[in-house]
């Protein structure tokens, strides 16, 4: 490969060559962890450190909040999220549903103490395009109001009839970096029309009305440049399931982020969701070349390929990173020191 003393022009990256016109999809950790107390809270955070910003970490304010204490909750997470465990930057929130009386509270005590620092906020239980529009508004105006200048990405559970019906408009709603299948509500709300074994493996996957939910999800998500997160998995000891349940996520349905629930679950999801290290070594070598021909067509191989396989190839290169495989120097000097 060839080498040289500095990185190449932000101008002749990928980023910023590549995707004109298009929104290109955002690069997350291939791992959502969720934790609702204060103690998973930290146990996760000491674990980040260990492996470094390869999973992402969400303060659950919804379901994790003590009822009578949500303000109280609200501001232990807002606490950890300021502090100096939070080495990476990875560590997002999960607020209450907008039918709550609390979520606009929960807004305030996480934007007063942690704005800066909030890598994503996750609204729950949206029942349509309005409830999105109406807390990302909220959202916006107290940004400005405590002089946030990043505009806070947000996660959006889909997990109703109504988000779902609507979730190509959902999806295209500025602001939006990932859509959520939320499966435990979203059976629910078929009042046992479901049956519970679609809860978990492998009802999960064949119920057809499971499945038509999630590659819906995943193609508006695609579609609109916005990462789909596939729902946690019920197990939490057997990596082998674990690991099973997350490549079935990504290999049959396109999900390319998956929720945790137990620190079992991260590695195991990791591992599934990472991509094959030659393709890996594939991808890199076709860009390093595409990126010195001034991303024109070349031939790798024997076979031609131009910026339509480019963005395939970034795009996957880009997920090993976040995924953190380890790349060679030269792919990390091009690609990922600029």
């Amino acid at each position: 490969m060839k080498t040289a003393s500095t990185a190449p022009s932000p101008a002749r990256h990928p980023r910023n060559i590549l995707f004109a016109g298009e929104k290109p999809l955002p690069a997350l950790p291939v791992v959502d962890h969720y934790a609702g107390t204060e103690t998973r809270l930290c146990k996760a955070l000491a674990l980040q450190q260990e492996l470094g910003p390869v999973f992402d970490i969400t303060g659950d304010c919804e379901d994790g909040a003590p009822t009578g204490a949500e303000a109280e909750h609200a501001a232990m997470v807002a606490a950890l999220i300021s502090s100096s465990a939070n080495r990476y930057q990875r560590v997002g929130a999960r607020i209450h549903d907008i039918t709550h009386p609390h979520w606009q509270l929960d807004l305030e005590i996480l934007l007063t103490a942690a704005g800066t620092r909030l890598a994503y906020l996750t609204l729950p239980k949206v029942r349509g395009t309005a409830d999105a529009v109406a807390q990302i508004n909220t959202l916006r105006q107290l940004e400005q109001q405590y002089g946030i200048a990043r505009p806070i990405p947000v996660h959006i559970l889909i997990e109703t009839h109504g988000a779902l019906r609507e979730v190509w408009q959902i999806a295209a709603l500025a602001g939006v970096e990932s859509l959520d299948f939320g499966l435990m509500d979203f059976v629910s709300a078929h009042h046992g029309a479901i049956p519970a074994t679609a809860m978990k493996s492998p009802g999960q996957f064949g119920h057809p009305l499971i499945a038509r939910a999630k590659t819906e999800i995943a193609a508006a998500a695609l579609a609109n440049g916005v990462v789909p997160s596939h729902n946690v998995t019920t197990e939490l000891k057997a990596a082998e399931i674990i690991g099973h349940d997350a490549y079935r996520a990504h290999n049959e349905f396109g999900y390319l982020r998956m929720w945790s629930i137990h620190p079992n679950q991260i590695r195991p999801i990791i591992a599934a969701m990472r991509p094959d290290f030659s393709a890996v070594e594939t991808a890199a070598a076709i860009l390093i070349a595409a990126q010195d021909a001034a991303w024109g067509p070349i031939q790798h191989h024997g076979q031609l390929h131009d910026r339509a396989s480019y963005r395939y190839y970034w795009t996957l290169l880009e997920r090993a990173h976040s995924a953190g495989m380890a790349l060679d120097a030269e792919t990390v000097r091009r690609f990922f020191t600029c």
